[in-house]
C-alpha cells in the first residue's frame, strides 16, 4: 500500500495508507452484524488501510432520531476494542453536524456546541486525545471567522492532535490555515468521477501541504445503468484491466494529486479489499486521458 505522511513536524507525522475507510455506512441502514464489521476492519488493516473516518452525527437516525448522535462512534470504538487494534489505526472523527428528532440533518458551529462535541467524542471513543478532529460543515448562522477561532481554541486545548476541515471552499481553507497553522492538516470534501468540482480545493491543499480526504469517492459507480450511461470510460478501463470500475475510479483519484486520499465507505471485507487494491493500480497516460 502506498502511504501518505499525514501531519507535519509540529504535530507529528503518521503514515496512512493512500486509501482510507469511511464508516458512515455502518449505521445508516439496517444493523450490520458486528462480526462482519470486525472482519471489515481486519481486512482493511491486512490491506494497509489504517485511516478510519467517522463522525458524531453518523447513526441510525431512521430508528433513533436525534439519539443517533454518537451511535457510529460508539460502535466503531467497541469494534476496535474487541479486535484490540485501536493502536494500529488513525481514527478521525468530526463535529458540527447534528441529527434532528425526525432523523434529518442540521448544523451547529456555535463555540459551545463544538467544545461539547470534542468532549463527547473523547468520551465515546475512549481516548485522551482525538487523533484527527474535523469541523464537519460550515454553519450559515455562524461566521466562518468565528468558527476558525473556536477551532484554534480546540487545537490549543490539547484535546485534539490534528485539526481538519470538511466541506470547505478554497477561501475558507486559506483563512483557517492562516490562523491554525500547522494544527490544520487536512480537508475532507466530496470528489469522484461524478463530482469533480473539488479540483480548486485539491490545488489549495497541494499548495498548503494538506491532505485532501475524498469522501464519497465512488459516487455514480454503484448503479450499473449510471455507470454505463455516464461513466463508460471507467467501465471500459476496468474491463480492459480485469478489475472493478470502483478500483479504476480510486486509482484515477490518486493520480490527480499526491495529497489525495480517498476514503470509500465499506461494511464488508471484500469491499475494502477491492478498494485497497486501487493503490497498486497505476493508470497509463492514455487511460488517464480517456477518463478525463
Amino acid at each position: 500500500m502506498q502511504t501518505y505522511s499525514l501531519g507535519n513536524d509540529t504535530v507529528g507525522r503518521t503514515d496512512i495508507g493512500r486509501i482510507g475507510l469511511g464508516l458512515m455506512t455502518w449505521t445508516q441502514t439496517d444493523p450490520v452484524p458486528v462480526e462482519q464489521l470486525r472482519a471489515t476492519v481486519t481486512a482493511a488493516l491486512d490491506a494497509g488501510v489504517n485511516l478510519l473516518d467517522t463522525a458524531d452525527a453518523y447513526g441510525a437516525a431512521h430508528e433513533r432520531g436525534a439519539d443517533a448522535q454518537g451511535h457510529n462512534e460508539e460502535l466503531v470504538a467497541s469494534v476496535l476494542a474487541d479486535l484490540g487494534v485501536a493502536d494500529r489505526v488513525l481514527l478521525a472523527t468530526k463535529g458540527g453536524h447534528v441529527r434532528t428528532a425526525d432523523g434529518g440533518w442540521d448544523v451547529d458551529s456555535s463555540a459551545d456546541h463544538l467544545r461539547r462535541a470534542v468532549d463527547d467524542s473523547l468520551r465515546r471513543l475512549g481516548v485522551e486525545q482525538l487523533a484527527l478532529w474535523q469541523h464537519h460543515r460550515p454553519d450559515p448562522k455562524v461566521p466562518y471567522a468565528e468558527v476558525i477561532g473556536t477551532l484554534k481554541e480546540i487545537a490549543d486545548s490539547g484535546k485534539v492532535r490534528m485539526v481538519g476541515l470538511s466541506n470547505a471552499d478554497p477561501r475558507q481553507i486559506r483563512d483557517a490555515h492562516a490562523v491554525l497553522g500547522d494544527a490544520l492538516v487536512s480537508v475532507q470534501n466530496q470528489f469522484s468521477p461524478k463530482f469533480r468540482s473539488s479540483v480548486p480545493e485539491i490545488e489549495v491543499c497541494e499548495e498548503l501541504d494538506l491532505a485532501f480526504l475524498a469522501w464519497s469517492p465512488l459516487g455514480g459507480l454503484a448503479d450499473a445503468k449510471e455507470l454505463a450511461e455516464k461513466h463508460p470510460a471507467f467501465a471500459k478501463v476496468a474491463a480492459d484491466r480485469g478489475v472493478s470500475p470502483q478500483q479504476v475510479a480510486l486509482a484515477w483519484e490518486l493520480a490527480q494529486s499526491p495529497v489525495v486520499v480517498p476514503i470509500p465507505g465499506a461494511k464488508r471485507p471484500e469491499s475494502i479489499t477491492d478498494s485497497a487494491a486501487a493503490a497498486d493500480l497505476v493508470l497509463s497516460e492514455e487511460e488517464l486521458s480517456l477518463l478525463r
